[in-house]
């Protein structure tokens, strides 16, 4: 038997991935490569195309090289990766923009200024409380008017990629139905572009690319890329998905009512369900357009939570000599017995603004300490405040979409390994959790599409439910969910009383 080799290429804000899979789900290959990025000025970060471009062929001859003559049985490659951001290319494919990604907050009083007036639209219509690239294109277009008439298409990091290592054209170029919503310029229920949106803001849909499925081979490897990497030339290039859609077809999210908490840098919680239904009364929730066609998660996010634990680790509790690892350990340990309400401490962990309900004024806030708190209060208190987030957005989802009954939930990413945390998300919750026998959802989850493209994988769903598993499991306990309870109500209250006083001390 021929055996099938698929590549899953993640293309990472700080890292590129890519791996390698045989058709029973087993990682062979896996290689990294750093991405630089440039922070100018305040507010300001970028990344160069080509550079990016050359990460990925670096990193594809590591792969290569370590598969050796195993490199011939490679049948597709995907893509997964950053879902949000904006980048302009000219007809042959040059980078005129530079990737501009949500860290890129130069848009942001455009931002400001189109949900003043567009909000319900991108809401209803986009999917989405956060747009980026309608504010970003209007920004690049009033800021920089020279280099936009240079613009041919506006596309997301993985188009480009594939436009680079491909043999299609721009006017060919494609965008993947996972990351339409935050694009801010589409019609999400329908999988098009909606022209109402693109009419009030000035762009043209000649500029937009081709919506596709996430299954969709778009170009072949070309000529130059496969001398570079000593791949063959002709391997379908598959259009793959965005890292929360990836993962969520890599950890088995796929039918309606499943439901995922991704505990990472950006935490994100998501349920698979049919349609999407605007969250018109309290805007908690955006939509990711399903990996498997005709499908969608409502989901809801915390810009930074899992970069914001990083920050007080490395500020507050980490010592000389001692790893980031083992710091964590220290505070798992120490907050193992601490009580809900963390003895009187309170925190909003809102470090960069709240995402959904929109809100750039709010901030980080610790309140109700004494003498007799400690680091491990504080900590404590963060992932408290973020428990209480995604906890409002769950009761939103169960309001939206009352039909699902949802007990079992996984979790994935860094905050699966804190037993603390994942117990207390089960108590608030009044959920069951599971910890899974695979870390790395996103990656097989391109794999994944890539076989399905060429064949090798019929059924999306029932591939992805035959390789990973449940593991570890975390029941309830209701006297404690009772006592969260309060607290998640005081935290709903804050989030909203607060703006005024945030606002007034960020304008001193």
């Amino acid at each position: 038997m021929n055996e099938n080799i698929l590549l899953a290429v993640d293309l990472g804000t700080s890292f590129i991935k890519v791996g390698a899979y045989d058709d029973t789900s087993a990682c062979v290959a896996l290689e990294m490569e750093p991405v630089k990025d440039y922070r100018p000025g305040p507010g300001i970060f970028i990344q160069k195309g080509d550079e990016l471009v050359d990460s990925v062929v670096k990193c594809l001859c590591k792969v290569a090289e370590r598969l050796g003559d195993r490199r011939n049985a490679v049948a597709a490659i995907a893509f997964t990766g950053q879902m949000s951001g904006f980048m302009g290319v000219d007809k042959e494919w040059n980078d005129i923009t530079t990737w501009s990604c949500s860290l890129d907050s130069r848009y942001m009083p455009y931002a400001k200024k189109q949900m003043e007036s567009l909000g319900e639209k991108f809401l209803c219509i986009g999917g989405t409380n956060f747009p980026q690239m309608a504010p970003k294109y209007e920004w690049f277009r009033e800021e920089f008017p020279q280099e936009s008439k240079k613009i041919e298409k506006y596309l997301m990091i993985s188009g480009y990629v594939i436009g680079k290592l491909g043999d299609i054209s721009v006017e060919d170029s494609v965008m993947d139905r996972s990351y339409i919503q935050w694009t801010g310029l589409a019609d999400v229920n329908h999988d098009r572009w909606s022209e109402e949106i693109c009419r009030e803001i000035g762009l043209d849909l000649k500029y937009l690319p081709k919506i596709v499925n996430s299954n969709y081979v778009c170009a072949c490897l070309n000529k130059k890329i496969a001398e570079l990497t000593g791949l063959t030339q002709g391997i379908p290039l598959v259009s793959g998905a965005g890292d929360k859609a990836a993962g969520c077809l890599g950890a088995a999210i796929v039918d309606y009512g499943d439901t995922i908490f991704e505990a990472s840098s950006y935490g994100e919680i998501s349920c698979c369900v049919p349609e999407y239904r605007a969250d018109i009364i309290e805007k908690r929730l955006d939509v990711i357009p399903s990996a498997v066609p005709g499908d969608f998660y409502t989901t809801h996010f915390v810009a930074g939570s899992g970069i914001t634990l990083d920050w007080f680790i490395d500020q507050f509790v980490r010592e000389s000599g001692k790893s980031s690892k083992e710091s964590f350990a220290l505070m798992e340990e120490k907050m193992r017995d601490i009580e809900p309400g963390c003895s009187g401490v309170m925190a909003i962990g809102l470090l960069g603004g709240s995402s959904m309900p929109l809100d750039g004024s709010l901030r980080g806030m610790f309140m109700g300490f004494d003498w007799s708190h400690g680091p491990e209060h504080f900590y404590k208190a963060l992932l408290e405040s973020f428990t209480y987030d995604f906890s409002l957005a769950f009761d939103r989802i169960e309001q939206l979409y009352p039909e699902y009954d949802i007990q079992d939930v996984k979790i994935i990413g860094g905050g699966a390994k804190s037993p603390v945390w994942t117990q207390m998300c089960a108590d608030v919750q009044n959920k069951t959790y599971y910890t899974l026998d695979r870390e790395d959802v996103a990656m097989w989850g391109a794999a994944m599409l890539a076989g399905n493209a060429v064949g090798i994988f019929e059924d999306l769903k029932e591939t992805a439910r035959r390789y990973v598993n449940k593991r570890d499991r975390y029941t309830s306990n209701s006297a404690k969910g009772k006592e969260y309870g309060k607290y998640k109500q005081i935290y709903k209250e804050y989030t909203k009383d607060l703006h005024d006083v945030f606002e007034k001390h960020q304008r001193l």
